[in-house]
């Protein structure tokens, strides 16, 4: 199966423009998904392993890898990337405000690099609009079996001084129908936004989000801070050492890099996983056994998910990758990670 998905992406997929497949390949998936027959033969061909448990998370996970954030931007594809075999998933980012993003052209493949290269600039339907989405899910059993984290930004439209708020705002929107959320101060396509990774800035936006998320969700909210993979290590270590203080769940490591010269955005896939490595296994000396580390960067074989659980993560996701090996992929990762 994936010898046939790889001819058709190098014959077919790579001549269309990237935004407009990535659009028609969601729908596709969606639709699968609802009619009966088709979900529940894809699902017994992409099974899961036996579900982990993961401290500091509520339930166990039926796979260690799951889906990155960027790809079901507004929680409309849970149900059939649980379907294709990911442990979990991850909608968003998702903002206050809806907004339409940067202008296109916007995503681009790198092929030579077995990469991909945005400058989306968190596209979304806002956080109502997810929070209904996540509510709607939640309405049946298949739903409600799904582990769903969801991923916060700032709106474009909100200055810095005003962040905590709108990173609660969506916090509370979509927090009563979330196992995780995750905010992201990390992406290079929202002026300013990395300058929040700077613990000043992002002490009190974690501490809103983790007030606002229980609050709403009369619960504890396991709550992660996504880091990029350009801060220096001396900022890893004290966003870890923030993490510990305030006594959050964990961190997602790593966002996209601006530590390229292809052009404008964020650089994911292949290219990443080295320091992607490297920066989890420095959060994991530097937070100690306890907080949960999401490993993600460019995850491709099960040898680079192996030397990224030994690296010191707990659970993985992947978005580039699966662009690349297509639908049989994730299921086949679990698989192998046992």
């Amino acid at each position: 199966m994936t010898w046939g998905y790889h001819l058709l992406f190098r014959t077919v997929f790579v001549r269309m423009d990237p935004e407009w497949i990535h659009e028609r390949a969601l729908g596709a998936i969606r639709t699968a998904e609802r009619v009966p027959l088709v979900s529940h033969l894809t699902r017994a061909i992409f099974r899961k392993p036996k579900p982990v448990a993961i401290r500091g998370l509520h339930r166990p996970v039926p796979g260690r890898l799951g889906l990155a954030a960027g790809m079901d931007k507004n929680a409309s594809v849970i149900a059939g990337m649980d379907m294709l075999g990911f442990g979990f998933v991850e909608v968003g980012t998702i903002t206050a405000h809806p907004q339409p993003g940067n202008e296109p052209p916007r995503l681009w493949r790198e092929l030579d690099l077995t990469g991909l290269r945005n400058r989306m600039g968190f596209n979304n339907a806002g956080a109502v609009a997810a929070g209904a989405a996540l509510r709607a899910l939640r309405g049946s059993r298949r739903g409600r079996s799904i582990v769903v984290g969801a991923n916060l930004g700032k709106s474009k439209i909100t200055p810095l001084a005003e962040a905590a708020e709108d990173y609660a705002r969506s916090a509370r929107e979509v927090a009563p129908w979330a196992d995780y959320l995750v905010v992201n101060v990390s992406s290079p396509n929202t002026p300013g936004l990395r300058d929040l990774q700077a613990v000043e800035h992002l002490k009190p936006i974690l501490t809103a989000v983790q007030q606002a998320a229980d609050d709403a969700a009369r619960r504890d909210v396991p709550l992660f801070v996504k880091v990029a993979p350009d801060l220096s290590d001396e900022d890893l270590d004290a966003v870890a050492q923030l993490v510990l203080e305030l006594g959050l769940t964990g961190m997602v490591a790593v966002n996209t890099t601006i530590d390229h010269d292809l052009g404008p955005g964020g650089l994911s896939g292949a290219p990443l996983h080295d320091r992607a490595l490297r920066v989890v296994a420095r959060l994991r000396s530097a937070l100690g056994p306890e907080p949960v580390i999401i490993g993600a960067g460019g995850l491709t074989t099960e040898a680079q998910a192996r030397a990224m659980l030994f690296a010191g993560a707990d659970l993985l996701q992947a978005y580039s990758a699966f662009i690349y090996e297509g639908p049989a992929w994730p299921s086949a990762i679990n698989r192998a990670l046992g």
